[in-house]
């Protein structure tokens, strides 16, 4: 059993309402945050993400704003950097079991190598789009930049701190992991045994109306895969965390989402 807290690490400005909602909210611009997820529980520290690279904003904001306009661009305030969130909850990056990262995008796994013990878990499908991709991705660094890529691939690796995971997976006890695409192949589900019962963090649910109205995600790779993702999330979960929900602030005051039998 696990408590839960969740943790902003990111603004994101504002999106247009179609990458959010699929085919709807046209002329809309919608805010979106960036979370991570801190875990304890079992005599384990566990991080899901851990917040964009300070070093890497100017550029991924600069394809943002080519992109969408001045409206989209990510900032990360003092309070928001990690070691500044580790301290709120008395831990360190030597204190970090494991970081799970979904999806493997810079904005979720920017501090991914200042974790010296962490084993690092990944989804497999994604790690193998991410080195051999089926088309040339001129925006692979918007994934991975080099100096984290190069991380990945020799320091992490020869430390044997990597674990690549397919289809379902138990991480840790009472911590699975389940692949469910639709956003990126790197997307998973992280299922969480907690005192609120399973909570399920997701990088494919933007807004909970995405869920609970049943509209698909907009910017997406599959919406087979998005309904199938939207079924497991209704079926095996009894609590759904968005990865990037503003509302996150309402639904869990302080942060808490399961905490000692209350989740308050």
């Amino acid at each position: 059993m696990y408590d839960m807290w969740l943790e902003q690490v990111a603004d994101l400005g504002q999106v247009p309402g179609p990458e959010v909602f699929w085919m709807a909210r046209f002329g809309e611009w919608l805010p979106l945050h960036i979370y991570m997820a801190i875990v304890r529980g079992e005599g384990r520290n566990i991080l899901i993400n851990c917040g964009p690279p300070l070093d890497y904003l100017p550029r991924m904001n600069e394809v943002w704003r080519e992109e969408l306009g001045e409206r989209s661009h990510m900032t990360v305030a003092p309070d928001q950097q990690i070691e500044a969130v580790l301290q709120r909850h008395q831990l360190t990056v030597n204190d970090i079991d494991m970081v799970i990262v979904t999806p493997l995008q810079a904005y979720a796994l920017g501090n991914i190598d200042k974790f010296p013990r962490a084993e690092i878990v990944i989804s497999r499908t994604g790690w193998e789009d991410l080195l051999a991709p089926p088309f040339y991705d001129p925006r692979r660094h918007m994934a991975v930049p080099d100096r984290l890529l190069q991380y990945f691939l020799f320091q992490a690796w020869h430390e044997k701190r990597i674990r690549l995971v397919g289809a379902e997976e138990t991480v840790a006890p009472g911590v699975r992991t389940v692949w469910l695409g639709t956003h990126h192949r790197s997307s998973l589900g992280i299922f969480v045994d907690t005192p609120r019962g399973v909570v399920a963090f997701t990088d494919t649910v933007f807004y909970y109306e995405n869920l609970e109205q049943d509209h698909p995600l907009g910017i997406q790779e599959s919406m087979m895969e998005c309904r199938l993702a939207y079924h497991r999330l209704r079926k095996e979960a009894d609590l759904v965390v968005s990865a990037y929900d503003p509302k996150n602030q309402v639904r869990f005051p302080g942060g808490v989402v399961a905490v000692g039998g209350k989740g308050r």
